[in-house]
């Protein structure tokens, strides 16, 4: 609902608040809905609209238009997230002001990317926190999306990076319970962004349990994360997993020939995907690997 088209005609026609809602409701009702977009009863809002010879549904005739900008906006974001092009996913997020985004799943949306953006840049942990409370305390408070868990991975790479393992694994422990309680679910064909949300917490997850040397768990889940890329076509995670999956047959002392043929792997995949970013850490760890064997 755009809140604008109803004040625009109030003030155009010269109608005072005090005027407009004159027999129809408190001036308090009228001055939440123009300045808070609290909307009051429809029987209200029809009555109000007539007034200034307007319909409910004018008040929506940006919505739909604004709403499909945004999403398609928030959806190339996470494309950017997921392959780590961090200067475009700012200039976006900043270009983006959530009070008027219309829609509560866009809105938890924004406030993931947001959140886990400056989990990932190393940002303060005031816009962290503001970020990701928006979704655990207020969009869904009762926890029962998959923001939440997005939310709760955020936190998780925040202290993971802080080097605070306990506070980290509390909220893993958490995303793993999710991924373990939905891994057989079926998800809706052709939601792309559905998956890509679903890969997020699992190639995080995995490289916190990596780096608890939990090779046992982290194994486990970037197999799992691999299989959905194969499954539903997806490549952006592939060369991060194969990545993950090089570290863990290092973890695991396994030969270099499994270790060498992981990074070759990835080091594909992060071709084919245009990932520079996945193709330094493979020849950073290439070189450390190296190193270890001469030693």
């Amino acid at each position: 609902m755009d809140t604008n088209i109803f004040i625009e005609r109030r003030k155009s026609l010269k109608i005072s608040q005090v005027k407009l809602c004159k027999g129809i409701c408190t001036q308090s009702t009228l001055s939440k809905f123009e300045n808070n977009g609290r909307v009051p009863s429809l029987n209200i809002l029809n009555r109000l609209c007539e007034r200034l010879g307007l319909s409910v549904d004018d008040l929506y005739r940006n919505s739909i238009e604004s709403t499909t900008h945004m999403r398609t906006v928030l959806n190339r974001v996470e494309s950017e997230l997921m392959m780590e092009n961090y200067p475009k996913v700012s200039q976006s997020l900043s270009e983006i002001d959530s009070d008027k985004i219309n829609n509560n799943a866009l809105k938890m949306q924004f406030f993931y990317q947001k959140g886990l953006f400056i989990a990932l840049t190393n940002g303060t942990s005031e816009e962290l926190f503001y970020s990701l409370s928006q979704i655990l305390d207020d969009l869904d408070e009762k926890h029962q999306t998959i923001y939440t868990y997005l939310a709760y991975t955020g936190m998780g790479i925040f202290y993971s990076r802080r080097g605070e393992v306990k506070q980290a694994e509390f909220y893993f422990s958490k995303v793993l319970s999710y991924i373990n309680i939905h891994k057989d679910q079926t998800f809706q064909k052709g939601s792309i962004n559905v998956y890509l949300r679903i890969l997020t917490v699992v190639f995080f997850a995995a490289e916190f349990y990596i780096k608890v040397e939990n090779y046992e768990v982290s194994s486990e889940l970037v197999d799992r994360g691999i299989k959905l890329c194969s499954e539903q076509h997806i490549t952006y995670y592939l060369p991060r997993l194969k990545f993950l999956a090089a570290k863990i047959a290092i973890g695991q002392n396994k030969s270099g020939e499994v270790v060498d043929g992981l990074l070759t792997e990835s080091l594909a995949f992060a071709k084919i995907n245009r990932n520079e970013v996945v193709e330094l850490r493979i020849n950073a760890l290439r070189k450390e690997y190296d190193k270890q064997k001469n030693n």
